[in-house]
């Protein structure tokens, strides 16, 4: 069907002029389960009108999970976090988490590391530090994101202490699902092995794969990826920054969202105890 033909369907479907949303809803889901566009798409469509509803303070990653950045670090000292958070934007920090003087891009350390003699003051490059209430609608703030080009924002409380930050992609998320990033694993892989030893590892990746990666043992009865042996390790779906140990090995939560976890970081757990699920 062509792209005019569906839309001239469903013009002619929402004719009725429904009265609110629930209504609105109820019109598009007829829609799809009509095959006038599938599944995705209505997805998409419910995405976009729930973000309307939401704030700031939903979606945000809290101020204990961000990863940041100190003003007086050398980058010999924080390139590392830099690297295994997989991220392109840190907040640089003074005295405390409240104290965001701005933010730095990962990029503008290469030009550090490419001549390391050259003397580096990371003031000289951080960018300034966007704040936005923990009110905010999320409509409101991608509208802001597209007009100011930023990507992050540090999120603020009624007392202007900071409570997190919330990315641009944080927000597209809501609208289109998770977007894969430079911090996540190829498509055509579940595992990446990183310099220092450790491995990113999708959640579903299938358990026989990762038992052959890493020489475990775990049982694939009743499961069928490495997301549900360790959600089921927990007992409860883990936040971002999360761990547990099993079978020798630690699983470091890196993304997760309200409804499941997307990424672990697998390391050796040197003496660590061995649970077999």
């Amino acid at each position: 069907m062509t792209e005019h033909g569906w839309l001239d369907r469903l013009t002619l479907l929402l004719s009725g002029e429904p009265k609110d949303r629930e209504e609105l809803l109820h019109l598009l889901r007829e829609a799809e389960r009509r095959e006038l566009f599938d599944y995705q798409a209505l997805v998409m469509i419910e995405g976009a009108l729930q973000v309307s509803d939401m704030q700031v303070r939903d979606i945000m990653v809290p101020r204990s999970q961000m990863v940041v950045i100190e003003r007086d670090e050398r980058p010999e000292a924080f390139v590392e976090t830099v690297v295994a958070s997989g991220h392109s934007r840190f907040p640089v920090i003074g005295e405390s988490r409240d104290d965001v003087e701005g933010i730095l891009l990962a990029k503008d350390l290469l030009g550090y590391f490419a001549k390391p003699s050259e003397r580096f003051h990371i003031r000289d490059v951080m960018r300034p530090a966007v704040f936005v209430p923990e009110s905010k609608r999320l409509n409101v703030l991608l509208s802001d994101f597209r007009a100011s080009r930023n990507h992050m924002a540090i999120v603020v409380d009624e007392y202007s202490g900071v409570s997190g930050l919330v990315t641009i992609e944080d927000v597209l998320e809501q609208i289109v699902g998770e977007i894969d990033d430079e911090h996540d694993t190829d498509d055509e892989r579940f595992v990446k092995r990183l310099r220092n030893g450790d491995s990113l590892v999708k959640a579903r990746t299938p358990i026989v794969e990762f038992n052959r990666t890493f020489e475990t043992g775990f049982s694939a009865e009743g499961l069928d990826t490495i997301g549900g042996i360790v959600v089921k390790q927990f007992g409860y779906l883990p936040e971002r920054n999360e761990h547990c140990t099993l079978q020798g090995l630690r699983f470091t939560v890196l993304r997760a969202d309200q409804r499941r976890v997307y990424l672990f970081r697998v390391s050796p757990a040197e003496n660590a105890p061995s649970d077999h699920p």
